[in-house]
Formats: C-alpha cells, sequence, structure tokens
C-alpha cells in the first residue's frame, strides 16, 4: 500500500492513474471548482474510487457546497449550482461573487437566449455605426476603464 499525502498543489498535473481513494481535511474552506479537481485526481484508471470530505464547523454557504459536491460530478452542473450559491459577481468592477444588483432585467442563470439576443442586437448597432457619438463618449466616460481591460 502507498500513501500520498500532499497540499492542494496536487489539484492541478498530477496522474496518478492507480489512486483510488482521498481524505479532503477542511473540506468547508474549498470552492466547488477545488474540491471537484481534487477528486478528479482519484478513478482516473476507471476504477471505482472513494473521497471523503471532512468539515468542520461549517457555515451555511459550505455547508450548501458539499452538499452539491456529494450530489453531483459533472463539472458543467457544479459549476451551475456554484454560481447559484456564490452569485454571479459584480460584471463591470472586482468582485468575483455575489449578487450583481445593477442587473435587473434578466436572471443570469435562467435568460441566457435573452443575453444572446441583447448581445448580438448591441453587435449589430455598433458594426452598423447606430450608435450616436453623445452615447458613445457617456459609454466610454462611465465604462471606459472596463473597456480598457475587454480590449487586451
Amino acid at each position: 500500500t502507498r500513501l500520498l499525502v500532499a497540499t492542494t498543489v496536487i489539484e492541478v498535473g498530477i496522474d496518478v492513474p492507480d489512486a483510488d481513494f482521498m481524505v479532503i481535511e477542511h473540506a468547508d474552506r474549498f470552492g466547488l471548482s477545488q474540491l471537484h479537481q481534487l477528486r478528479g485526481r482519484i478513478g482516473r484508471a476507471g476504477q471505482p474510487s472513494t473521497c471523503y470530505a471532512i468539515a468542520d464547523a461549517a457555515t451555511d454557504d459550505a455547508t450548501q457546497r458539499l452538499t452539491v459536491f456529494e450530489q453531483y460530478d459533472d463539472g458543467f452542473t457544479l459549476s451551475e449550482e456554484d454560481l447559484k450559491i456564490r452569485g454571479p459577481g459584480d460584471l463591470l468592477g472586482t468582485q468575483q461573487h455575489g449578487y450583481f444588483t445593477k442587473l435587473r432585467a434578466v436572471d443570469l442563470m435562467t435568460d441566457l437566449d435573452l443575453m444572446q439576443q441583447a448581445r448580438d442586437a448591441a453587435k449589430s448597432l455598433l458594426h452598423a455605426g447606430a450608435i450616436p457619438h453623445e452615447l458613445a463618449a457617456e459609454i466610454e466616460r462611465r465604462y471606459g476603464e472596463f473597456l480598457r481591460f475587454l480590449r487586451v
């Protein structure tokens, strides 16, 4: 029997094909993506595997994350659930989680088609040169710094 004791550095780049058992201590301190990456290190050779997530006194959010982690193993589903728990963040700022209070017309989880239509309409207006100079100047004034990041 071989035993590997490691930090979270193993979540990327380590491939031990015959690893089939993992214990994650303080799992309540990790986000869903980290937990998913860690769990992905075991069961790689197609054999059954077991992952134990040990948590201390977890917050409500941590309890939710661990419940989701227990229920799902699909990365896309986990990312959707993580978005529901943490919120989408501030699209025009630096906050990576939380609820974007300025966005009222759509729900980022259920209105993806509507957002794509709005994006396509905005692109059409831009390409047609249909944005009045005053509006373009106001957009640049309000969101110029953010727009510069998009151009990088």
